[in-house]
């Protein structure tokens, strides 16, 4: 799942200008003709910053740090020797910084009329379906062939197929900004490429030409709707899967034998590759970017590591607690959902701070906020299909904030922790199913970590400009 990628300056300067820029002027009153708070005078050169600090009054009643005058007063073109012998200050941020104290704070401009950041909700919600649709065709096929014998192969081929599709989806949303046909070349090769891979891995633990055959069907199948999911195609991707939907709902009604069941499933995969190739033949056609710069491919990796640590960690969980997997992954819609109602909010809440500190309180009580509703949705799913509803809970806030931080391009922090929360875990894959203890402790330590760097990373005005 991506989102739109924002640029993230640092540094105190974009923080202030980001505070500056969104938040809102409140009216003066009439009577309030004076900007500058003018303190008792202590000689001439008080007086001096006095009046100073009226002169730059519209210019430093914006700011939100002593830092931003200080720039100001850089402008200004005043030097060390003139701001030690006029105003009696030894340098240029002790200067900002008395300048700062002494004028009131306004605000530019009042907040936008429209939220920017407002979710499609059917979209999300559809999103959330699509993700679990493809689980009917192993519902339709069980029968036909011994499915819990080659498992391992469907996993392997599923666990490559998700880590090549998370670094594919954000190269190709990269390529998005080049145009369209700059993305549609990259997810024809890429979806190829990835489906290649994922194949020749579950080729190591097959033990006949079926197991082969079912893991290559599903990593075509994956290839192609990431590809439709990436261009935001998703009525498409459901009108493709509509065979698969119908012969599982007659399923409780009506036996469609050994051929209707294959065929269905053969023909809703078919019908997926179909749609994929027509989107990326338009996609081929249109006009090529005269200037479009090819992003470097090392800027994907952490996105297809956090995938890859992602597939594992659902997968343990799946071993321990299958259908908590199944609430999971019907639950990314709502996550998606909550991801933009976050970015929305916080901008809101960076309208209504002052100063950066109160900022980053409100976006801590935004981020609660989002991970409480996220938690209290998947709440009833832990608890009536499964014994243990703390650890697929522990694994939502581990998938969820990280995908926050992806959203904001912040990759490596949420890539590494997760690697090593499936790599603990992944430890005990010989006992089946994993020890009581590791996965649910190697959930919750990263859940806690994650959410910290959520705070310090996003509590900053910002990544949200």
């Amino acid at each position: 799942m991506s989102g739109p990628l924002s640029l993230e300056p640092g540094g105190v300067e974009a923080d202030t200008l980001a505070l500056r820029l969104t938040a809102p002027r409140p009216r003066r009153a009439p009577d309030d003709a004076t900007p500058a708070k003018r303190l008792p005078g202590r000689g001439p050169e008080e007086e001096a910053v006095s009046t100073l600090a009226a002169g730059l009054a519209d210019s430093i009643a914006p700011a939100v740090h002593p830092y931003e005058v200080a720039a100001l007063l850089e402008a200004e073109g005043l030097s060390t020797s003139v701001i030690k012998e006029r105003y009696g200050h030894p340098n240029l941020f002790s200067l900002a910084t008395a300048l700062y104290e002494r004028v009131p704070r306004t605000f530019p401009e009042p907040p936008p009329a429209t939220d920017l950041w407002r979710p499609d909700t059917l979209r999300c919600l559809l999103r959330g379906v699509l993700f679990a649709l493809p689980a009917l065709a192993y519902l339709l096929t069980a029968p036909l062939w011994p499915l819990v014998r080659h498992a391992p192969v469907l996993i392997v081929a599923g666990i490559a197929s998700w880590a090549w599709g998370q670094a594919l989806g954000h190269r190709a949303h990269l390529r998005l900004v080049s145009g369209r046909r700059e993305a549609s070349g990259t997810l024809l090769s890429g979806s190829l490429l990835g489906a290649a891979v994922a194949t020749s891995l579950a080729v190591l633990p097959a033990d006949s030409a079926v197991a082969v055959g079912a893991a290559a069907a599903q990593s075509l199948y994956l290839a192609a709707a990431s590809v439709l999911l990436v261009l935001a195609r998703e009525r498409l991707l459901l009108a493709a899967l509509s065979p698969l939907i119908a012969g599982a709902v007659a399923l409780p009604w009506w036996e469609p034998g050994p051929e209707l069941r294959a065929g269905l499933t053969l023909l809703a995969l078919l019908a997926t590759l179909l749609a994929a190739a027509l989107v990326l033949r338009a996609g081929r056609s249109g006009p090529a970017a005269s200037d479009a710069a090819r992003p470097r491919l090392l800027a994907s990796l952490p996105y297809g590591l956090f995938g890859l640590a992602a597939a594992v960690l659902v997968m343990l969980e799946g071993r321990r607690q299958p259908y908590t997997v199944i609430a999971l992954t019907l639950s990314m819609g709502p996550a998606e959902w909550l991801l933009y109602r976050y970015r929305g909010w916080s901008v809101a809440a960076l309208r209504a701070s002052a100063t950066p500190v109160g900022f980053m309180l409100r976006s801590a009580a935004v981020l609660g906020l989002c991970l409480s509703a996220y938690l209290l949705l998947l709440l009833p799913a832990a608890l009536l299909t499964g014994s243990d509803p703390a650890t697929p809970l522990l694994l939502a806030v581990v998938l969820w904030t990280a995908l926050l931080l992806q959203a904001f391009g912040v990759a490596w922090p949420p890539a590494v922790l997760c690697l090593a929360a499936a790599a603990a875990a992944a430890v005990t894959l010989p006992d089946l199913p994993p020890g009581p203890a590791v996965l649910p402790a190697a959930c919750a330590v990263t859940a806690v970590c994650l959410t910290a760097c959520a705070i310090h990373r996003l509590g900053r005005p910002s990544p949200h400009a």
